[in-house]
C-alpha cells in the first residue's frame, strides 16, 4: 500500500487545487498507467476501467455519489466496494481507495476516458466513427474498417457505430482528425446553402 501511494500520487494537494479537472485526470491516469505498466497489469486495469465506464453510464446515481461534498470518505468507500466488488483489480480498487482518501473521487469519472485514451495511444489503437441512418451489417463494418486500412497508417482499428435517423441516409466517417461526410442530409444542407447563396440562380443567368 505505501509503495502504491509513493508511486500513484506524485501531485501535492496544493498544486491539485489549481488544476482543471482534465489537466488533473490525464494526470492521475497517467500515473496508474505507469505503475500498471511496472507491474505487469495493463490489461487488468484497462478491461477495469471499461467495467467503471459502464457502471458510471448506467448509474447516474454512482456519479452523483462520487462527486458529493457531503457524503463522508468512509461512505463512499463503502459505496464503492459495494459496486466494484470482484469486478475490478485490486490494483485499481486501491487506486480508487487513494483517491478518495486524496478528496478526489470526484474526477474518476474524467479518469476513466483518459486512462482508456493513453492505453489506446500505447497500443496504438485508432478510434473510427461511424454514424448511419440505420443499422448496418457486420460485413458492411469489416469493409470499412479495411478500406481504412488499406488508406491510412491505421492499422488496429476499433470502430464505434451510432446510428442517427437524422442522416436520413448515408453516412459519416470519422478517423482521427478526418470526416467523411455523405449523408443524405449533409446533401440537403449543402443544397439549401447554395439556394441561400443564389448560386443555381447565377448560374441559370
Amino acid at each position: 500500500m505505501i509503495g502504491l501511494h509513493h508511486q500513484i500520487i506524485k501531485i501535492p494537494n496544493h498544486q491539485i487545487d489549481h488544476m482543471q479537472s482534465p489537466r488533473l485526470a490525464g494526470r492521475y491516469a497517467k500515473s496508474l498507467l505507469d505503475i500498471s505498466k511496472e507491474q505487469g497489469q495493463v490489461e487488468n486495469v484497462y478491461q477495469d476501467m471499461l467495467t467503471l465506464q459502464s457502471i458510471n453510464q448506467n448509474s447516474r446515481d454512482f456519479v452523483t455519489l462520487l462527486r458529493s461534498p457531503v457524503v463522508t470518505a468512509d461512505k463512499k468507500n463503502k459505496v464503492i466496494t459495494a459496486v466494484t466488488e470482484g469486478k475490478i483489480s485490486m490494483l485499481t480498487a486501491t487506486f480508487i481507495k487513494l483517491l478518495v482518501s486524496k478528496g478526489r473521487e470526484a474526477v474518476l469519472p474524467e479518469i476513466i476516458p483518459a486512462f482508456i485514451q493513453q492505453y489506446k495511444n500505447l497500443r496504438n489503437i485508432y478510434t473510427v466513427k461511424l454514424t448511419t441512418a440505420a443499422p448496418v451489417s457486420d460485413a458492411l463494418k469489416d469493409a470499412i474498417i479495411r478500406q481504412v486500412q488499406q488508406t491510412s497508417n491505421m492499422q488496429n482499428i476499433e470502430l464505434e457505430v451510432t446510428v442517427d435517423p437524422a442522416l436520413i441516409g448515408g453516412f459519416t466517417l470519422q478517423a482521427g482528425d478526418k470526416l467523411i461526410d455523405a449523408s443524405i442530409a449533409y446533401d440537403l444542407r449543402q443544397i439549401a446553402k447554395q439556394f441561400e447563396n443564389n448560386d443555381f440562380i447565377y448560374k441559370v443567368r
